[in-house]
């Protein structure tokens, strides 16, 4: 990185402050490695297209708003299908549902189109009791498809958490793909978002300036009070529940308490 002189004046536990030729040589020497990481990004996905498959039973049955139905029905006629796997605390309000599997399923929720556009179905799955399930879109304002894999295994249920990818050819269908943990960020478009402002994620284990805001853990802001103020209390809800009709501070965590 080029070294940049402080400015007399620089604002202490920040970077230095300068005038913006020198803060454009910085930036584009940065957007070479940039666009190194984009064309490392580009071969991965290459390689990622060249995994080999796992062929299983399309006919497998889940259960969706009407009925059980086999699995081929998910990729609705399309050749292509991307599922996440939500997991699911049994019994549990809405607001001691999983507070991570929210923030995935809510980054989630407008893309079926652009990737129905593409010849790409989405769908979300979870291992909840249809009729609790039911409830719980229903107040989240979902529209994505949801089906209950219950009791099924693996690749259609299994552990959750997942992004999952599947290709089918007729009435054969394929396990191409999965990730989990940070590699679900791809959907989760506000994480790139902060990554590009100055004190990024605020999180602990993010290299930051000497100075910046000490960091929390990984998932701190997941969860707020009727207030926005980030955290994990007895009457917080994962944070996207707060937009919808009627969402109160009720008691959560436990898992326990009214809707």
């Amino acid at each position: 990185m080029t070294t940049i002189p402080n400015d007399p004046d620089v604002l202490p536990g920040h970077p230095p402050i300068v005038d913006l030729a020198a803060w454009q040589a910085a930036r584009d020497e940065l957007l070479v490695r940039e666009k190194a990481h984009t064309r490392a990004g580009d071969a991965l996905a290459a390689e990622r297209r060249r995994l080999p498959m796992v062929e299983f039973d399309g006919k497998t049955e889940v259960v969706g708003p009407d009925r059980a139905v086999p699995f081929l029905d998910l990729f609705q006629g399309r050749d292509e299908l991307l599922v996440y796997k939500h997991m699911w605390w049994d019994g549990a309000p809405h607001q001691g549902q999983c507070e991570g599997c929210t923030n995935a399923a809510w980054h989630l929720k407008d893309l079926g189109a652009y990737l129905n556009a593409r010849g790409i179905s989405l769908a979300i799955v979870t291992v909840g009791e249809w009729d609790e399930v039911a409830a719980f879109t229903e107040f989240m304002g979902y529209t994505l498809p949801w089906y209950s894999v219950r009791g099924v295994g693996e690749p259609v249920g299994g552990s959750m958490g997942y992004m999952t990818s599947y290709l089918r050819d007729g009435d054969r269908v394929f396990l191409t793909y999965s990730t989990t943990g940070r590699g679900n960020e791809v959907f989760s478009g506000t994480f790139a978002l902060l990554d590009m402002t100055p004190y990024g994620r605020r999180e602990a284990w993010q290299d930051s300036p000497e100075g910046w805001p000490e960091g929390n853990h990984a998932c701190w802001y997941w969860r707020t009070d009727a207030d926005g103020n980030a955290v994990w209390g007895e009457t917080s809800r994962p944070v996207p529940q707060w937009t919808r009709p009627g969402a109160g501070p009720v008691q959560t965590l436990g898992r326990q308490g009214e809707h």
